[in-house]
Formats: structure tokens, sequence, C-alpha cells
């Protein structure tokens, strides 16, 4: 007798091991529930960041913090530190902190908090999501916005709502899929050029995400759906550098915005201190820094912002999946950052600086 495609895996799980289902994001949000004062909160680090992207605020934001976060509680240490200057700077800085669960790999690699919370290699998503939304009230509870990449279509089910900036990465900014999750995605959204350098890319995913779209999805109850979005306008570009070279000098910036225009899309740039532009040298990265404030200090107001990869303690380490217990305190695991003393002056050099 003839299998059916029901009795033969081969047809359609030929390299797949198991499959586990996932609790729908609505029991995740039932278990780490949003108060109104934290929906209010995160919502207005939106429209805060709205004002500035749309000219209407005139201060400087500032993105900072660990490559990813692999430690929850390394995590909210910074956190805590990072506070008294996000108030102490308020006037002129809006200050947020990078919250990375999701990392894109060029190979392979550790994949993020939401992926393998345990650093070993066992994949306990489950786990991972409950972590990241937790990690995500926690620092919300501090009175801080958090800002992420959003790299799985799916994850923002599971902990948008605790997000007031989003990111599309370099390697996935020509991606139709995360253009389209960006058109629906509900805050402020950056795209970053390509990792080959190319800010037409970006400036695509822009225009695209500024339109609406129709495309597959999940809803909250975690149910397969048609989606259909307006477009997200607020949806801006990501000078990271490229393969060739740095671009956040300012004739880079000159040429990103003359792209943007000549396209319709928003001039408005944030800058990411890392990456491409720092040569992956976390030491060079405060220089940078300085040559961004320097621009936007003599007029540049199309740079609206920077990036910053800050951990407790500077560089960082090789996981070891046999041994995870063994790893420094503080000390990033994926791209090297600059330490907390180095992001306090920093900070302060900002704001002393900014008009």
């Amino acid at each position: 007798m003839n299998k059916t495609q029901q009795d033969n895996p081969d047809l359609y799980d030929a390299n797949v091991i198991q499959t586990q289902p996932l609790p729908a994001p609505t029991e995740l949000i039932e278990e780490f529930p949003v108060s109104n004062e934290l929906s209010n909160f995160i919502t207005t680090g939106r429209n805060e960041l709205h004002n500035i992207l749309a000219g209407e605020d005139d201060r400087f934001v500032i993105i900072t913090g660990p490559c990813s976060i692999h430690d929850t509680d390394a995590g909210l240490d910074y956190a805590k530190k990072l506070k008294p200057l996000v108030d102490k700077y308020k006037d002129k800085l809006l200050v947020m902190m990078r919250v990375y669960f999701e990392k894109p790999r060029t190979t392979v690699g550790w994949k993020g908090l939401v992926y393998d919370p345990d650093l070993n290699g066992t994949f306990d998503m489950i786990s991972g999501l409950k972590k990241a939304r937790k990690f995500l009230l926690d620092v919300a509870n501090l009175g801080l916005w958090s800002g992420t990449e959003f790299l799985d279509p799916i994850t923002p089910q599971y902990f948008g709502d605790l997000i007031s900036w989003g990111a599309i990465g370099a390697r996935t900014s020509e991606s139709q899929t995360h253009r389209q999750l960006a058109s629906g995605l509900s805050m402020p959204v950056g795209f970053k050029n390509g990792t080959g350098g190319s800010i037409q890319l970006a400036v695509d995913g822009i225009i695209s995400s500024n339109s609406k779209h129709g495309f597959l999805g999940v809803d909250r109850s975690g149910k397969a759906s048609i989606v259909t979005t307006r477009g997200n306008q607020d949806a801006h570009l990501i000078l990271r550098g490229g393969s060739d070279k740095p671009n956040y000098d300012a004739q880079s910036v000159s040429d990103a915005v003359n792209k943007l225009q000549d396209s319709g899309a928003n001039t408005s740039i944030i800058i990411d201190c890392s990456h491409a532009n720092s040569f992956k040298d976390h030491t060079k990265q405060p220089g940078v820094f300085r040559n961004i404030i320097n621009q936007r200090t003599n007029g540049n107001n199309n740079i609206i912002g920077l990036m910053l990869e800050s951990n407790i303690n500077p560089g960082n380490q090789k996981l070891d999946e046999s041994n995870p217990s063994n790893l420094a305190y503080g000390v990033s695991i994926t791209d090297a950052c600059i330490g907390w003393e180095e992001t306090e002056v920093l900070l302060e050099e900002a704001y002393k600086n900014i008009k």
C-alpha cells in the first residue's frame, strides 16, 4: 500500500529532528503582564522618538548597552548604572538601553538569549522568550526605554509591546520579510545599511516599510494569520559602515542624506559607533562617538542620534558551551564593547557639547 504524506515524514521533515509547540504570545503576556503605567511609559518613549524624527524635538538620541544580553543579572546591573545618567541628561539627550536578544550570525555561533538562554546549545526557547520578556519588564520598571533588533518575525508578538525603538539589521534590511514586519511594528524602526556598505539597500527598506503590506504571520494567540499593515512612517536610516570603509564621516553622511532625499524618505540618521564604523575594534568607538557629536554640534541636524556598544567591563570573551559558568561577569560574548567607566565619560561629553 502506498504511504500518504501524513504517513511519510521524509516528505516534509527530512532534516527536522523534532518540533515543539510554543506557548501562545498571549500566554507569556498574561504571565508577565504590562501595567497601565508601564504601557504609558513605553508609548511615551515611542512618541518622543517620533517627535525627534519629525524635527519637533531637538534632543539627541543615544542607544547604549551590551552587544547582546546573555546574563540578565549583569544586564540589569548595567541598566541600574545607566538610569541616573538618563535622568541627569534628559533635557538634551534621550538615552535608551540597547537590549538585544537575537544575534544574526555570518555563519554559526550563539544566536542570542531567546534561542539559547542556557548558553549550551540546548535551544530552550520557551525559557528564552520568558527571560527576555521578564528582563524587558525589569528594565522598564527601572524607568528605562529599550531598543532591540528584530530578527525573527514571530518574536515581536512575544515582547514587542515592551520595545520603544526597533532595528532591522544589516543582514536583513534587504529582506522582504523584515520590510513587511517593520511596516507593522508599533515603534520607530531603523534600517541599517548592508554589510557591504550599500545605503540604497536600506533606503529601499525604509520606503518599503512606509507602505502598507499584506503578508503571512501569526497573531497574539499564535494562530497563522494574514497580516495587513498601514505602514510605518517612523522608519529611518542607521549608518554602520561597510566592508570597504566606515561611513560616519561628514561626506558619507551627506551622501546618505542625498539618497534619502532623492527617494522621498525621512532624512534623519542614527549612526552606529561599532561594527564596520570602528573596524570591529571597541577601542575605536570613542573616536567615532566624538566625531559624530562634533558633526551634530557643528549644525548637522540630520544626525539625530548614535548607537554605542557598551558593557560593564570592556572587551569580549569566547563562549565555551561545555562550561558557560566560567564566563567573566559583565563581559560580552558577542562583539567587544567599551566598559562602563568610558561610557560615563562619553555621555557626559555628549551632554556638555550638544547645544
